[in-house]
């Protein structure tokens, strides 16, 4: 493993080597709630729609063309989505908002799953649909600075590690297990956050 990682990366394309690091600066940024993050997420979506369609990943491309929708309204809703046209503040969504998506989520995998492994040539279609579908949600929820985004995308990242990894994108492999590292300090700061614009307000 070490040496076919290590042929990888010395071949990589310069291409996933600008997307990973645009990548890597958008998390930094989003731990620090720093709306710059959405202007990274933006050109780094738009890179990775053409490496997934090339890795025949079609659902992880079609994914990214999202990202990039979310990008522009995640920029839009972190500039004046809060209350009274201020900046949006950190919140806790109830459980079952979450079992509800979750359930959509699950029909949408077994419907949009089995047909990609009917129609096409896909690589793990339901493994796919799944982590892509999730995503949408988890990406909206970041979208609107909801704290429970960062256990989702935990799952999510740990998982699409082995996908990219067996496709053969083992820097992008590579960079999930940077993100699965990170979000614990996603999960900190923002839980901190929170926490003291409750303190303040109460007072």
């Amino acid at each position: 493993m070490i040496s076919r990682l290590a042929e990888e990366l010395m071949a990589w394309s310069p291409t996933e080597l600008v997307a990973v690091i645009l990548a890597i600066l958008y998390l930094l940024l989003a731990i620090r709630q720093n709306i710059w993050c959405w202007l990274c997420a933006g050109l780094s979506t738009a890179l990775y729609v053409w490496l997934f369609l090339e890795a025949k990943l079609y659902m992880e491309s079609l994914l990214n063309v999202f990202y990039f929708g979310m990008a522009i309204y995640g920029w839009h809703n972190w500039s004046a989505g809060g209350r009274e046209n201020k900046a949006l503040a950190i919140s806790v969504w109830p459980v079952g908002v979450h079992v509800t998506a979750m359930g959509v989520v699950t029909v949408l995998v077994i419907l949009v799953g089995g047909w990609l492994n009917q129609h096409t040539d896909a690589a793990f279609p339901f493994v796919d649909s799944a982590t892509t579908f999730s995503a949408i949600w988890a990406t909206f929820l970041v979208a609107r600075k909801v704290l429970e985004n960062w256990y989702y995308w935990l799952v999510i990242d740990i998982v699409s590690i082995f996908i990219y990894w067996e496709r053969g994108l083992e820097l992008t492999s590579l960079l999930f297990l940077l993100y699965v590292l990170m979000i614990p300090f996603g999960i900190i700061s923002w839980t901190r956050s929170r926490r003291e614009r409750m303190q303040a307000t109460a007072v």
